[in-house]
């Protein structure tokens, strides 16, 4: 059998950054700077300029900056947000974390990202907030929820959590909503050496809010003012997110020339290959494609060492944390016919044109091409 080509390769990228890692990590253990600390405070600073937004806050993970999040717009108990069910299940444990009602809106089937079609019918009195995610690298429609919520008087976040690099319009995305909120989770497009995350926003008030509640709701120490958590972002991720943030701009390069190449080596084959969001710029966190054969591609990619993975198996409204929600299978139904088909193809920065002909030779195979 030919070379296996991995989903994803860490070590490939982290082999040419290893001195510059090492002298970074070096720095923080010599400060004992290990809760946040300069390096964390540098790549604040840093990050924001690379939205294009006022403030930057790390966390210790994205879920918990999207906690934090709600709580800014003061999502509570009897409160209902507005939502995806197809995503990852953190985005409605933000919801939930507050006491309110994730309210899940039916998705697109060409970008799988939540349908603006869809939203007002679902808005009601309760209506707090609306949580859109930028799924798999690829911005939502960020003109018509902006619209939706603007008519509805209500804020929106953006889940950002798998889009770093992404543009929508020119812009960068992490600067459409009233706060935005990225994920440095080590197979994140920037992602730690460790859990990590981040809270954007242009909002002074709202940023120092957070600031207070990642810290025990405290900006005097020892004197709290709200209910807060300890989300802090570790010193020693700061300084590693701090050195590969100048290496995420290439690496957006090289996975839109990943993702180029499948698309022209696998448009004649029966895949429904993924869209891009008119107006917008994928930082193709994933390529993820489509197959009503989905099980038995997947069965034939194992069996010739190609890497791959299913994002995601089960919508959140059919989770078992879920069914007091009291929803049913055909509730969604582009959701659960997506979380049928998709595939999601070996994309990391480093991979090779060799690695993407092999990939499609045997995706090809398959089909008999």
């Amino acid at each position: 059998m030919s070379e296996p080509v991995p989903y994803l390769d860490l070590r490939a990228q982290l082999k040419p950054l290893r001195a510059e890692l090492d002298a970074a990590i070096a720095r923080t253990l010599d400060n004992c700077s290990f809760c946040l600390g300069p390096d964390v405070a540098q790549f604040e600073k840093d990050f924001a300029v690379f939205c294009g937004a006022q403030h930057a806050l790390g966390f210790n993970s994205g879920t918990s900056a999207l906690h934090v999040a709600m709580r800014l717009l003061n999502v509570g108990p009897g409160d209902e947000v507005i939502t995806t069910p197809y995503t990852f299940i953190a985005t409605s444990w933000a919801i939930s974390y507050c006491g309110a009602k994730p309210v899940y809106v039916d998705i697109d089937e060409a970008t799988f990202n939540l349908d603006p079609q869809r939203i007002e019918r679902a808005i009601t009195p309760r209506t707090k907030a609306v949580l859109p995610v930028h799924l798999y690298g690829q911005s939502f429609d960020v003109d018509a929820i902006t619209a939706i919520c603007k008519k509805h008087k209500l804020p929106f976040v953006e889940d950002a959590a798998q889009a770093h690099g992404a543009k929508y319009r020119g812009k960068s995305i992490g600067t459409f909503g009233a706060v935005s909120c990225f994920s440095f989770y080590p197979a994140k497009n920037l992602g730690a050496c460790g859990e990590g995350g981040a809270l954007v926003t242009n909002d002074a008030a709202l940023a120092a809010r957070a600031k207070s509640l990642r810290e025990h709701g405290s900006t005097v120490r020892y004197h709290h003012d709200e209910v807060g958590y300890n989300y802090r972002l570790e010193g020693i991720q700061g300084a590693v997110l701090g050195v590969k943030l100048k290496h995420l701009g290439q690496w957006t390069r090289e996975r839109q020339r990943v993702a180029a190449r499948y698309a022209e080596l696998l448009a004649d084959t029966p895949l429904q290959l993924p869209a891009v969001t008119p107006g917008s710029e994928s930082a193709w966190h994933l390529y993820t494609v489509r197959s009503s054969r989905r099980d038995e591609l997947k069965k034939h990619l194992d069996a010739n060492g190609i890497g791959n993975a299913v994002h995601y198996p089960m919508p959140l409204h059919l989770q078992k944390a879920y069914a007091h929600l009291g929803h049913q299978p055909g509730d969604f139904p582009v959701a659960e016919k997506a979380s049928r088909e998709v595939l999601s193809l070996p994309m990391f920065p480093e991979l090779t044109d060799a690695q993407i002909q092999r990939v499609a030779d045997v995706v090809k195979g398959f089909f008999g091409q």
